[in-house]
């Protein structure tokens, strides 16, 4: 097994295009704008532009950044953000950015390198801005006093070319040379003796000028101090200190100790240590204790941020005089950087039915840390579907290398660990998860075998009644569910245009509003289908059901509101209590409660005379009737629903009372038996107005008039007719209205306008008879002459009586 996965790598290695043995080299100037053109990469690697997009190129540069980038379409090489050499290159002569092409399909890569040139893009710089000379008055024309020279960023014709001391002096020059370690150093000479009798102190400036175009300087400030006596200088034991230090070091950790002497005594012989540190050197690393000259760290140190440390420490005497070394610190690595891998490619999820040896994923391992500690192995946990595949030096090859089965196994999760080679070894590891994708074999299945959704009626267009809902056992598109309305309905049972659906949530909503009383219930088939290819559908029947609003009032059918006169109700003053007077007869087009009809009296010219059945509608005497009672009486009945909330309708009835059935006469005048008010009125105010001295006669003339008019009143006869009622009466007895038919007719008598009696009319003999049945027991009828009702209905005031006006418009035959 290990000898045939050992041909499949040989074989792998060799199918892969060799890289170009020599790199492309371009150059640009650093802090070039960003997108600036470094070089047409396609050309120059013989590649045609398509080929860039087509074999998915890209660049992975040696340090992990992208300074520049790759343009697929025109292959051109432009800089990706602004390039700073010093930041990259530091103080190196060359500076030169590397990086591979790397084509994936097939597998092809071409080194490149670009230098970056170095501009005058950097002033010098002092270490100080003011430094302090103490030199005695005894140093000889010629003495050396060093300085810590002015540091430029720039290299080459760049860097610092020139120092000169501003405004000039007779006393001091300035100058500066290189060491056999291409060193450079600055010193001020001596010119003439100092006298500091005659000058005790003295200030100019020196200037450092780089060889750049235009030139840039810096500027440090010398202060001189002329002493007397200190005539020796400090020497340090070396010229240059080395020191060697792993980067895992703790803090405080002591690198190593300089040392320098003085040959003079006393305080021109006591010798403090001082750093000059460069210039850009912000968070330093190391401190110097100035007593005795030890070097310790203040943080640990990273060999991967910086392999060397050059450090400069000046030793100054009590007198001033002092002396400049160097100290390198050369950083060990230690194994403290794990494994670091990055994906270049990843294809998930794979087609269930990919050829053994796909390309699952390419990707790279690279180790911070040099020598063993970075060299890098890999390895695939046990897997019998997937291997790793090594590729191009430190790059490999996830691949398939059997056949895959969703169904088995819908999802693999691949763990690749990278161990260097360092002791102890670090590890990383990176999980793949690779997802496989499958055909459409599933089609969609609903949560219900059907559904039934409610909505009432009268209902907004567009309202939301509910939804259906399938799933697909599939994944991605083959799972994508769609809902619509299936055409294929049953002759029988026709589909519902005012229905839709939601095609991609299977919301369901109506249309428009619906009319409990005319559609009560409705059915569709809605199908669901998946995107797959080709789709797969199921169907579930949904059943809409339409619930009743009270939106219909109840419709009186007895009495009926018509244009014509209201009939009146005939009741007999000897009518008992529960006497059923009439019935209101009304129906609702609403369902269940909503159609639940009850009745009420809601106004009555006696409100205790009658009682309305709640459920029924009958109308019934409350109580017996008195020869007080109004002769008519005016009801208006209430039918209201059981809705929420309620609708009424409103019926109006007449009753007349009548004394005596069953005694008819012929005609004769009889007077009635009410008084009527308005003669009383009228006699009130004109003895009021005229005759308010004679108040008292009027009154008692009034009061004896009244008496006269009801002895006649008690003489008086009601003649009724003995024959048939008219059939209109008894059709509607047999409607329900009456327990017992009637027939009879009020009239008055044809007196004078301001007459107070009312009377009931004598039968007119030349009336044609017209048969009526009168229930006068349970199998006996009696049959009477039915006498035609006014056409006009008289309305009786509030004490019961009809006025003259009213009596002469009424009309007979």
């Amino acid at each position: 097994m290990a000898m045939a996965r050992q041909v499949l790598c040989v074989c792998a290695l060799l199918s892969v295009p060799l890289a170009r043995s020599q790199p492309i080299r371009y150059s640009v100037a650093e802090e070039a704008d960003s997108g600036s053109l470094v070089g047409n990469l396609a050309q120059d690697a013989a590649l045609p532009p398509a080929q860039l997009s087509a074999r998915r190129a890209r660049l992975l540069p040696e340090d992990g950044r992208q300074h520049f980038r790759l343009d697929r379409d025109s292959g051109r090489l432009v800089v990706a953000d602004r390039l700073d050499r010093e930041q990259l290159c530091a103080q190196s002569h060359t500076c030169t950015l590397a990086f591979e092409l790397l084509l994936a399909d097939p597998l092809q890569f071409f080194r490149v390198e670009v230098t970056l040139h170095d501009i005058n893009d950097h002033s010098p710089v002092f270490p100080e801005d003011r430094v302090a000379f103490k030199i005695p008055e005894t140093s000889d024309p010629g003495s050396r006093f060093p300085l810590d020279a002015a540091r430029d960023l720039d290299i080459g014709s760049n860097s610092i070319q020139a120092y000169s001391i501003s405004p000039e002096n007779q006393y001091f020059s300035v100058f500066s040379g290189t060491r056999s370690d291409d060193d450079k150093y600055v010193e001020l000479v001596l010119e003439k003796p100092l006298d500091r009798e005659e000058q005790a102190e003295m200030d100019f400036s020196l200037i450092a000028v780089d060889g750049g175009s235009p030139p840039r300087s810096g500027t440090t400030q010398i202060h001189i101090i002329i002493l007397d006596a200190n005539d020796n200088s400090p020497v340090f034991t070396q010229e240059v200190y080395r020191a060697r230090v792993l980067e895992n070091m703790p803090e405080g950790s002591v690198v190593l100790t300089v040392l320098a002497t003085d040959q003079d005594e006393g305080i021109n012989g006591d010798i403090s240590y001082q750093f000059r540190q460069a210039v850009d050197q912000k968070d330093p690393a190391f401190e110097i204790d100035p007593i005795t000259g030890e070097i310790k760290l203040t943080k640990p140190l990273d060999f991967e941020a910086a392999e060397h440390h050059e450090l400069r420490v000046r030793a100054t005497d009590g007198g001033g005089l002092s002396a400049i070394c160097k100290v390198l610190v050369e950083v060990l690595d230690v194994n403290d950087n794990a494994p670091e891998l990055e994906v270049s490619s990843f294809s998930s999820p794979l087609p269930e039915n990919s050829e053994p040896g796909t390309v699952v994923a390419l990707f790279t391992v690279r180790d911070r840390d040099a020598g063993a500690n970075g060299k890098v192995s890999c390895a695939l946990d046990d897997q019998l579907v997937f291997s790793l595949r090594p590729a191009y030096k430190n790059y490999y090859e996830l691949v398939t290398v059997s056949a895959l089965d969703r169904e088995e196994t819908a999802q693999y999760m691949l763990t690749v660990t990278a161990a260097d080679a360092g002791s102890p070894p670090l590890t990383s590891s990176h999980t793949f998860t690779v997802a496989i994708s499958d055909v459409n074999d599933n089609a969609p299945v609903f949560n219900q075998t059907s559904y039934t959704m409610y909505v009432r009626e009268n209902n907004v267009p567009g309202v939301l009644v509910g939804a259906v809902s399938a799933a697909d056992a599939d994944v991605g598109l083959n799972a994508k569910v769609s809902y619509s309305l299936s055409a294929g309905q049953a002759a029988e049972r026709p589909w519902c245009s005012c229905l839709s659906v939601n095609s991609e949530n299977g919301q369901v909503f109506v249309l428009r509003g619906l009319d409990y009383e005319q559609l009560r219930q409705s059915e569709v088939v809605v199908s669901a289908s998946d995107a797959g290819s080709p789709p797969l559908r199921a169907n579930v029947t949904v059943r809409l059901l339409v619930l009743d609003e009270n939106d219909n009032a109840p419709l009186v059918l007895y009495p009926a509101h018509d244009s014509g006169p209201a009939s009146s109700e005939l009741v007999p003053v000897s009518a008992e209590a529960g006497y059923l007077v009439s019935k209101v007869v009304a129906v609702d087009a609403d369902s269940g409660q909503n159609s639940w009809l009850s009745y009420h009296l809601l106004r009555a010219t006696d409100p205790g005379l009658f009682a309305v059945a709640a459920q029924s509608g009958e109308v019934r005497l409350r109580r017996p009737l008195t020869d007080r009672d109004s002769v008519k009486h005016k009801l208006v009945v209430l039918v209201r629903d059981n809705g929420r909330p309620p609708l009424s309708a409103t019926a109006a009835l007449s009753a007349l009372l009548l004394k005596d059935f069953s005694d008819l006469r012929q005609p004769h005048s009889s007077p009635a038996t009410d008084d009527q008010p308005g003669s009383l009125t009228t006699y009130l105010i004109l003895a009021l107005v005229f005759v308010s001295l004679l108040f008292l006669g009027s009154t008692a003339a009034f009061v004896a008039r009244g008496l006269c008019k009801r002895k006649e009143l008690k003489a008086g006869h009601v003649l009724y007719g003995a024959d048939n009622l008219p059939s209109g009466l008894a059709e509607a007895a047999a409607a329900g209205t009456l327990p017992h038919p009637y027939c009879y007719e009020i009239s008055l008598t044809t007196g004078s306008a301001n007459s107070d009696f009312k009377f009931l009319k004598p039968f007119v003999p030349s009336l044609t008879p017209q048969p009526c049945a009168m229930a006068g027991g349970p199998s006996e009828e009696q049959v009477f002459p039915c006498v035609p009702v006014p056409t006009e209905d008289v309305t009786p005031d509030d004490a019961g009586t009809v006025s003259a006006e009213q009596f002469n418009r009424l009309s007979f035959n």
